[in-house]
Formats: C-alpha cells, structure tokens, sequence
C-alpha cells in the first residue's frame, strides 16, 4: 500500500489493511513467521542485555521471543490494533504506534535492529532510520520475500493476485527488495557494512483450507484484493484453491523463499 510519510491518515491505510483483522493475523498467520524470527535471532547474536527495536513489528510475536533471549526490546508498528496485541504480548517492552520513516528514539538508541518483511522496496528511506538509531557496531537483520514463483509454497500467494492490476504491479515493487543485488545496494547506501545475503526457513502450516482462508484474508494484500472482488469471493478462492492441495493425514504446507540481509554499522561502542 502507498503511503505518504509522516501522515496519519496514509498511515491509516496499513491499519486498515492489517489491524482490520489483528486477531486473526495474530493468532493464525503470524506464528507460523516462528522460524523466521528464530533464524534471524540467531544469526544476529541476539543476547542478555542487547537493546533490540523491530521496526513494523505487527502482533508483537518476534519481541516476544528476542525478549526470550534477554534482549530489552522496542517495537515500532502503523496499524494501532496489532500494536495493542503486541503490547498485551510484551508488557514490560517500550512499543509504539508510529511512522518507520522518523522512528521517536535517539540517535545510538539500539544495539540490534530487526524488520521482518516490514522494510519494502517501496520504503527504502526507513533504512536510514535504522542506520540512525543503531549504536556504532550495531547489527542489522531485514527479511523479504524472495523468489515467490519458484517457492514451493506459491500457490498460497496467488489470491494476492486477485488485487486490481495497478496494486498487483505495487505488490511487485514492495518485494523488489528480494532480488540480487537490490538489497544489499540498499543497505550500502544507507551506510551499512559487512552485508550478508541469506535464506531463512519460512513455511505455513494449517489444519485445513478454512483455517488456510482465514489466516490469509487476514493480510495486508488480501484486504487489497479484497477490496477489487469482496471478501466473499476471496475466502472462496483461496479455500477452493487450498482444497485441491490437501494431504491425507498431513498439514497443508506451503514452503517460500524468504532472504534474509545481515548487516553492521560501522565502529563500535567502545571507539575502537
């Protein structure tokens, strides 16, 4: 979705699309991200005292389980409904309804910064910010979607489709990020050093073609195409297309391609 920086009502849109069903996304969709966010954790080094913010954090679910590993956390979401859940998540972790693009905390605020497919080759700015508020020697994890056609998984994607052709042509744009080189020029550009490409675990799981449907109209995207043939007509098709790749005695799975860029901003705390 197109959004105009600093501006409440571009930034209601996101909620619109996201919060409209935070539950849903909260509980249906989002913990299927789990090994996403465990891989990246890991791969940062996340630890005991590390100041982590998660820029786009949605439902709150990746802070929940960086605050596992110690770390003392800090989110950052548009959408108000999935900052409440987040909130309700992690109680005692300083999150914030709020514009990626001119993120409320210091300069050096952070040790670690995370954003799991919530920086799009649409808004590329808010990597400046996350440069900003990283400490000197401070790491950098940035997931996105990869080769979707290729993904096993794609087929769960597809109703995305559905979308009118000019938000199918953005919803390109946004995942532009994923392709080689774009990323990595990316964080270049905004000043980041030792970048590293990487592929993370990323797989759906659901009991059913109705849970399936459920999950998925809960997204941004979905609410997209809704918007272009009802909600009515969405949950059919993406039932009916998940009915077809049911399993006897096994989950729907739907494995995608999901890239992960590592990074650092140069020095380091202690000036050396």
């Amino acid at each position: 979705m197109e959004i105009d920086h600093g501006t409440q009502e571009a930034w209601k849109v996101v909620d619109d699309g996201w919060g409209r069903k935070a539950v849903d996304f909260a509980t249906l969709s989002e913990p299927a991200n789990c090994r996403e966010y465990v891989a990246v954790h890991h791969r940062l080094g996340v630890r005991e005292g590390d100041r982590l913010i998660d820029v786009a954090c949605g439902a709150g679910l990746a802070v929940e389980l960086a605050r596992v590993l110690g770390a003392e956390c800090a989110g950052i979401d548009a959408s108000p409904r999935l900052v409440a859940i987040a909130r309700d998540r992690n109680p005692d972790a300083d999150i914030r309804v709020g514009d990626m693009h001119a993120l409320p905390w210091g300069d050096a605020s952070f040790d670690v910064a995370t954003s799991f497919r919530g920086v799009w080759g649409t808004t590329p700015a808010a990597m400046n910010e996350i440069h900003r508020v990283l400490a000197p020697g401070g790491r950098v994890g940035l997931t996105v979607w990869g080769h979707i056609k290729k993904s096993p998984g794609a087929w769960a994607l597809a109703p995305f489709r559905m979308a009118d052709s000019a938000r199918v042509a953005h919803q390109a744009a946004m995942v532009s990020l994923g392709r080689p080189g774009v990323g990595e020029d990316l964080l270049a550009r905004c000043g980041f050093v030792d970048i590293e490409r990487l592929t993370v675990p990323f797989v759906w799981e659901f009991a059913d073609p109705e849970t399936f449907a459920r999950a998925l109209a809960s997204t941004g995207p979905a609410y997209e195409a809704m918007q272009h043939v009802g909600e009515a007509a969405f949950v059919e098709a993406a039932t009916d297309q998940a009915r077809e790749l049911v399993r006897d005695g096994l989950p729907l799975r739907a494995s995608i391609d999901v890239v992960t860029y590592l990074a650092r901003k140069p020095g380091s705390r202690d000036g050396q």
